[in-house]
């Protein structure tokens, strides 16, 4: 355990988490979707790969898998300057679409990546967002999916979150101290 980090959910906690989201997506994707199509699982990079590989394996359902990457944040600091890094190659026209993000905030990345998928007329899109945090949000949408609710400021680490690269091996998600 990494001693400058207070545990907010543990392991435990966090694998019991996604296997109720992945249960309750797999509920509702499974009547919509068609014998031959795949529910298209997006993932923002960086922060997501560990939610979305253990969502994905969690979803009895087949899934196709690809990323985007959106960058807002800098040296641990949320910058103004958004950009989409790495835009989506995957057709999304008339598929669904369920975009997986590591942590909600201000909306802005949400925002921007949702807007970049809509373009491509899904047949529907949804958000899965491991984190949700209390914050006024400057931008919509609200996540579809939540694995948790957090209040305050405090920087997230663990389970695919990072500060400076460091601490996304983390089996648990916690604060930095």
């Amino acid at each position: 355990m990494a001693t400058d980090v207070r545990v907010l959910f543990s392991e435990r906690e966090v694998r019991d988490r996604v296997a109720k989201l992945a249960a309750q997506i797999t509920a509702d994707y499974a009547p919509v979707l068609k014998p031959d199509e795949n529910l298209l699982m997006v993932g923002v990079l960086r922060g997501a790969f560990v939610f979305l590989a253990d969502l994905a394996r969690g979803i009895h359902l087949p899934v196709e898998i690809d990323f985007v990457r959106a960058e807002s944040y800098r040296n641990g600091k949320s910058s103004a300057n958004l950009t989409m890094a790495a835009a989506l190659p995957t057709q999304v026209c008339n598929r669904h679409v369920l975009l997986v993000e590591d942590m909600a905030d201000t909306g802005k990345t949400l925002q921007l990546v949702v807007s970049s998928i809509a373009q491509g007329l899904p047949a529907s899109l949804k958000v899965a967002c491991l984190i949700d945090r209390a914050l006024p949000r400057e931008r919509q949408p609200r996540p579809d999916y939540v694995g948790f609710h957090v209040q305050g400021r405090q920087f997230l680490v663990g389970y695919g979150l990072d500060h400076a690269g460091r601490y996304r091996e983390l089996p648990y998600i916690g604060a930095l101290e």
